[in-house]
């Protein structure tokens, strides 16, 4: 019998995934980069790239290094500390690449810190064009400058390339008026206008990514990771996560 389902679209063609080095961790012993967790995490981004969808990866490196904390805890320059950072977001970025190709996915990794023999150097055009063919391009290094966050990169790489949206995945299942962990009583939004989210003081994104998106009209989808397929069903438009914009 022949299928007459129609096969639903992605609600958008281009997004820049932001994903959390903590993301990664084994919380049980310890292990900065999980073997199963990283497996589960490529599955869910070889299935939106199969949908179609044109993936720019994002992933910081905080179950490695996080520079700032390196500076207030360990005493290390916080210039320094932020190279080390960049540094942790490469070895992940090489990780996730691995896992990918394993898969059978066609992956890119560019680097704002030059290194050759590990990755491509960030080139804009190159990198919209790797998006064009299909291949996930996952942008590592940071902004390849000390003092920004991965936040604000995935912010930049999301304005310059023309991404429709920028997914920030995170433990909680969207934003809050209040920590719902603390708080049982708060209440989650489904959409908020960056303007609201600001007079409120929510802490969605670091002050120089989220005016980075506000300036740019680049929406914010943040969501929770836990949920299996979660990144699928936020590309097909399905109601998930809180939507940040300035409607």
């Amino acid at each position: 019998m022949e299928d007459n389902k129609i096969k639903k679209e992605p609600k958008f063609k281009r997004i820049v995934l932001k994903l959390s080095g903590e993301a990664l961790r084994n919380t049980v012993d310890g292990d900065p980069i999980d073997a199963s967790i990283l497996e589960t995490v490529c599955k869910e981004v070889k299935e939106v790239s199969e949908a179609g969808v044109e993936i720019g990866l994002v992933i910081g490196g905080g179950n490695i290094f996080r520079g700032l904390n390196g500076s207030e805890m360990r005493g290390i320059d916080r210039t320094t500390g932020d190279y080390m950072g960049m540094l942790s977001t490469v070895i992940n970025g090489l990780a996730i690449m691995d896992c990918l190709e394993k898969m059978g996915v066609t992956v890119r990794l560019q680097s704002a810190i030059p290194m050759d023999k590990l990755a491509e150097p960030f080139i804009l055009r190159r990198a919209t064009r790797h998006l064009e063919r299909g291949r996930v391009v996952i942008f590592a290094g940071g902004t390849g400058n000390p003092y920004f966050s991965t936040d604000t990169t995935a912010a930049l790489r999301a304005s310059e390339i023309g991404a429709d949206i920028l997914f920030k995945a995170t433990k909680v299942d969207g934003i809050y008026d209040k920590d719902p962990v603390k708080e049982p009583d708060a209440i989650k939004y489904d959409h908020i206008p960056y303007m609201s989210a600001l007079k409120q003081g929510l802490k969605i994104m670091d002050s120089t990514a989220f005016s980075l998106c506000m300036e740019n009209k680049m929406p914010i989808l943040v969501f929770s990771m836990q949920e299996s397929g979660s990144i699928l069903k936020a590309v097909m438009g399905e109601s998930i996560g809180t939507l940040v914009n300035d409607e």
